[in-house]
């Protein structure tokens, strides 16, 4: 193990399982990544139509955002995948909230403008990212190991900031701003807190079947696939102008 992760080694021929893994994170891929960060139909409606604090349909608007946010779920998926303790779970998890709670806050309060699309692909490729490094990516092709720790904080302010230009987006209006988006980002913890506990159950559950070590790094090459299809889209969507965004 290095860092907090365990490193696999590609599946051996006549393990067909791993194709099972395979096609279930392709097909969860494709039939939410066209919904991935977006806020729109009637809660952008709501959003932009607020005018001074009401904190509870932000709250309950980030929950709904995190929960259906397949970018974010599936790199807290390549993150917690070889972590077995609470503690080592709650560490990485408290890292990527810090991250993103400070370039959520901060993007919007202080008009930080980046290009959505640049920074989604960003977050396609953190999904790649962490996936590579669980399959010894790093270590077996380029001979060095980054720290796992300072990547899931780096990679929070990315997803922070993707949170960001979504809502920048939709043109909020100043009046009780602060505590809206303090709110919404309280629903992002939450809704957060929820995914998590019940990506971990299903996790706790195969790890117990004789099958995870044949299908771990199938796993990981499919979430690695995935990662690198949503930042394709990403960068497709800046190059056509948003045309198949």
């Amino acid at each position: 193990m290095i860092g907090a992760s365990r490193h696999l080694s590609l599946p051996r021929r006549g393990e067909g399982s791993y194709r099972v893994i395979l096609l279930a994170l392709a097909g969860l891929l494709f039939a939410g990544a066209a919904q991935a960060h977006n806020i729109a139909g009637p809660d952008a409606a709501f959003v932009a139509a607020t005018r001074g604090a009401d904190p509870i349909p932000f709250l309950y608007l980030g929950a709904k955002h995190m929960v259906t946010g397949y970018d974010h779920l599936l790199f807290l998926v390549g993150v917690i995948f070889f972590l077995f303790r609470l503690r080592q779970i709650a560490l990485y998890v408290s890292l990527f909230s810090l991250g993103h709670s400070t370039t959520l806050l901060a993007g919007v309060l202080l008009g930080w403008r980046v290009d959505p699309f640049l920074v989604d692909a960003v977050i396609g490729l953190s999904v790649a990212y962490k996936a590579f490094d669980n399959l010894a990516g790093f270590r077996t092709v380029f001979g060095v190991q980054p720290n796992p720790r300072a990547a899931v904080a780096i990679f929070g302010l990315v997803h922070g900031l993707g949170l960001a230009t979504k809502l920048q987006a939709l043109d909020l209006h100043p009046e009780g701003l602060a505590a809206n988006l303090v709110a919404f980002n309280v629903g992002v913890e939450v809704g957060q807190f929820l995914a998590l506990a019940l990506i971990l159950g299903a996790m706790t559950l195969w790890r117990r079947t004789a099958i995870f070590g044949r299908t771990a790094t199938a796993a990981n090459i499919a979430l690695m696939l995935a990662g690198f299809v949503l930042a394709g889209q990403q960068l497709a969507g800046y190059f056509l102008g948003g045309a198949i965004a």
